[in-house]
């Protein structure tokens, strides 16, 4: 079980990583490679793909926290 948590953790990190690096900043960030935000681009429609990216970031955010939890408890022990 705390190997496939140890997994998940990584793994969730990583996207995590990725997901607050795409969102726009000051100067656009890595989001603006990408086109997210600008209206241009493969993605277009900037304020549809920030929201669905916000909602995207928050949840895998506390599936992360709730991993991170489950691995410091370890309830099943």
């Amino acid at each position: 079980m705390t190997f496939v948590l140890s997994a998940l953790c990584v793994l969730l990190s990583i996207v995590v990583i990725f997901l607050v690096l795409m969102h726009s900043g000051k100067d656009a960030g890595l989001s603006g490679a990408f086109g997210v935000g600008t209206g241009q681009g493969r993605l277009g429609g900037g304020s549809l793909v920030e929201r669905n990216l916000n909602r995207w970031t928050v949840a895998l955010s506390v599936l992360w926290v709730i991993d991170i939890i489950l691995l410091v408890t370890k309830p099943w022990e």
